[in-house]
């Protein structure tokens, strides 16, 4: 690779401005988080090092300041895109870090569900990034604009483009999303073309594999996160495709793609309303005149649930469970008195 500037890397004055606590170290950027050691890209070229913390605590497109050897500081993100980590612990695992256009793949077929761009969609602005939708296979769909106009219709602030993966020029349409010094990250199932994308935008060939004729889906090709340079002269982030999507931190992404139900709980007549049987519910009233569909608002109450969940410590959730357990075996005492009666 040919000797790049930071402005080249994605470098901008955010980044400059922030403390660099010693002179002698320089700046670079993570292209690859491996078990004990960061594969960084700078100005002086490709560096192996080692990490100051846990590699868990970086992402695919940090900042660092380093000496050579190793990291001292992980410079604060612009970006923070993430999801709640598996188990029943909770917790947040990092995606990708400092993009600026989160490309959420789907496709035309069955592989298009609306519950799961919503998902995408919060992350993403939970993250700070501009949220995309690419819906490929569009030329094995008689109704490529009817998906495009579904996926746009989740969100008023999303752009959605459908294309062919396969077709160089179809590609051409993410171009400005990935031009000199721009960063964009690739997310989505498997099967639905991520890898192609990457390739077309990239040059670099990787195994593809062919998508299940049964159920319409695919397999997972990528295996890991890596930041590529486009032939644009931008960056990619590609990540193995997400079987679960958990969402943590990201109260204020769902506030942003559920807008239209934050104004409508803000009209309710109780503050604390759960918009069920409550009198004077306004989302409700909504539902009813045929100006809020039933399932928009079983899919907001469930993030927000679930992103509750998440955003609790360990100790939280087990003083949790201690308190269910105790209310029901009160219940339990309560109605066997009541039996003896």
């Amino acid at each position: 690779m040919t000797s790049l500037s930071l402005p080249d890397l994605g470098w901008t004055e955010y980044f400059s401005l922030q403390d660099n606590w010693q002179l002698s170290n320089m700046p670079a950027r993570v292209t690859d988080v491996h078990r004990n050691q960061l594969d960084v890209l700078g100005a002086e070229g490709s560096l192996t090092l080692k990490p100051g913390q846990n590699t868990a605590t970086y992402a695919v497109g940090d900042w660092v300041y380093h000496d050579g050897q190793c990291v001292h500081q992980v410079l604060d993100r612009k970006t923070s895109i993430g999801r709640g980590a598996a188990g029943e612990s909770g917790g947040h695992q990092l995606i990708a870090a400092n993009v600026d256009t989160l490309a959420i793949v789907t496709s035309c077929n069955d592989d298009f569900n609306p519950a799961r761009l919503e998902r995408y969609l919060a992350m993403c602005r939970a993250g700070g990034a501009l949220p995309l939708v690419v819906l490929t296979k569009a030329d094995l769909s008689p109704d490529a604009v009817g998906f495009s106009q579904r996926a746009e219709k989740l969100f008023p602030f999303v752009r959605a483009l459908t294309l062919n993966a396969c077709d160089a020029t179809d590609v051409t349409a993410l171009y400005p999303w990935c031009d000199a010094g721009q960063t964009m990250a690739l997310v989505g199932s498997s099967g639905v073309g991520k890898t192609t994308l990457q390739n077309a935008l990239t040059g670099i060939e990787q195994m593809t594999q062919t998508i299940r004729e049964a159920d319409a889906k695919g397999r997972h090709t990528t295996t890991a996160r890596s930041l590529r340079r486009t032939l644009m002269g931008g960056w990619l982030i590609d990540r193995p495709g997400m079987r679960e999507l958990r969402l943590s931190r990201a109260s204020e992404g769902i506030d942003t793609v559920f807008a239209d139900l934050v104004t409508l709980a803000q009209q309710c007549q109780f503050k604390d309303c759960q918009h069920a049987s409550e009198p004077c519910c306004a989302v409700q009233a909504a539902i009813k005149n045929g100006a809020l569909a039933p399932d928009r608002l079983q899919r907001w109450q469930k993030l927000q649930h679930e992103n509750a969940y998440f955003n609790s410590s360990l100790t939280e959730l087990r003083v949790e469970k201690r308190s269910s357990k105790k209310r029901l075996k009160n219940r339990s005492m309560q109605a066997k008195t009541k039996n003896k009666r």
